[in-house]
């Protein structure tokens, strides 16, 4: 299966100061390898007209004695998988002048917030989708975890 993740609205390459947010510059965005911060699949800088990114995952069937179908349960490279459920990490961070990046927020996209038959569908489809703004309602880059209907998850094979 191939996660899709579409960002549009992306912050800016510099965000000032605000409310709990220090301000940075020469800002990027990219998705977290698993259990390693610094590994980035994609890294974009934070002007891009738009973010598309796409993970290789594997899709199981889970099933218990209580319930022969419980659902889906995805593994990759890209997929973190702590307390709380699977998940991919958007990292945002900077660059400095000699390549190396800084982590300073991330957004957290969490399957526990796909509905079951959209989980499904796409096991079958062998696509999942994810799109979202990649801006916050404060223009900074967007973090924590990230619901619907800030995102919006199907079945559906990018566009």
């Amino acid at each position: 299966m191939q996660i899709h993740i579409e960002g549009s609205r992306l912050p800016g390459r510099a965000c000032g100061p605000g409310g709990d947010f220090a301000g940075y510059e020469n800002i990027h965005v990219g998705v977290q390898r698993k259990d390693r911060p610094g590994e980035l699949l994609g890294l974009l800088p934070g002007d891009a007209p738009s973010a598309s990114w796409t993970l290789d995952c594997t899709a199981t069937a889970t099933a218990s004695a209580s319930a022969p179908a419980d659902g889906v349960e995805i593994s990759g490279p890209y997929v973190q998988d702590r307390l709380g459920g699977r998940f991919v990490y958007l990292s945002w961070g900077t660059v400095d002048e000699n390549g190396r990046f800084s982590m300073f927020r991330r957004a957290k996209l969490m399957f526990a917030d796909i509905g079951a038959d959209t989980l499904e569908a796409a096991a079958r489809s062998g696509h999942l989708t994810a799109r979202l703004p990649l801006s916050d309602a404060k223009g900074q880059p967007l973090c924590a975890r990230v619901r619907p209907p800030v995102i919006e998850w199907s079945a559906a094979a990018p566009a």
